[in-house]
C-alpha cells in the first residue's frame, strides 16, 4: 500500500497557485480536514463547471482572504471567520475572493478516502506535470482514471452520475496504456476507530 506522507506536508499546483496542506492524515476520522492557501492572485478563473460529492458534505471555513463560493449556481462571498457548508449532492465550485492570498479549511464529512483523494491529486500534479495542459487541466484519460478508481468522490455538474461512472470506467485501461498512473491508490477497505 502506498505510503501516506506526514501532517504538514504541501503540495503546490504551479498553474492555480493552490496549495494543500494536508494538517490530518488520519485515515480512521469520521471526517477529512485540510487546509488551502490560494496565493495572490490565484485561482481567480477555471473551468467554471461545478461539481459536486454524492456521499459527502463539504465545510468551508475562511481563516485569511475572501472567498467565492458558488453553491447552486448562486455566488457566496465569506470573509474570514466565516463558513459554509455544501450537502451531499449539491453542486458548487470556489475561487479565490480578492487579488491577496486567502487561506481556508476545507472539511468533508464523512471522511470517506478523500485524503488520498487529494493527495493523488497533488502528487500527480508535482511528479508529471507534462500530463498537464497549460491551464492546469489533466488530459480526460487521467481524469477518469482518477475518479474511477474513487468512484463516488466527486463528479461534474450536468451529466448524470451514472454516465460519467461508465465513462470513467471505460476510459480507465486507456488511461492505463497511455501510462498514466496514480500517485496514491484507495484503500480497499478501511477500519473505524472503535
Amino acid at each position: 500500500m502506498d505510503p501516506l506522507p506526514s501532517p504538514g506536508t504541501r503540495l503546490r499546483n504551479p498553474f492555480t497557485g493552490e496549495v494543500f496542506l494536508f494538517t490530518d492524515v488520519d485515515e480512521t476520522a469520521e471526517s477529512f480536514r485540510f487546509d488551502v492557501l490560494i496565493e495572490p492572485g490565484g485561482m481567480t478563473t477555471g473551468t467554471g463547471r461545478q461539481h459536486l460529492h454524492p456521499d459527502a458534505d463539504e465545510t468551508f471555513l475562511v481563516r485569511e482572504g475572501r472567498l467565492r463560493l458558488m453553491v447552486d449556481g448562486v455566488w457566496h462571498e465569506l470573509g474570514p471567520g466565516q463558513s459554509m457548508t455544501v450537502t451531499k449532492g449539491v453542486p458548487h465550485l470556489f475561487r479565490n475572493g480578492h487579488g491577496g492570498a486567502t487561506w481556508l479549511t476545507a472539511t468533508f464529512t464523512p471522511a470517506q478516502q478523500f485524503l488520498r483523494f487529494f493527495l493523488n491529486m497533488g502528487l500527480n500534479l508535482q511528479n508529471h506535470p507534462e500530463w498537464y495542459d497549460a491551464r492546469g487541466e489533466p488530459p480526460l484519460a487521467l481524469q477518469a482514471l482518477a475518479l474511477h478508481a474513487y468512484a463516488g468522490h466527486g463528479y461534474g455538474d450536468g451529466i448524470p452520475v451514472w454516465v460519467q461512472r461508465v465513462v470513467f470506467a471505460a476510459l480507465t485501461p486507456v488511461a492505463l496504456l497511455r501510462g498514466y498512473r496514480l500517485a496514491i491508490r484507495p484503500r480497499k477497505a478501511l477500519r473505524r476507530r472503535q
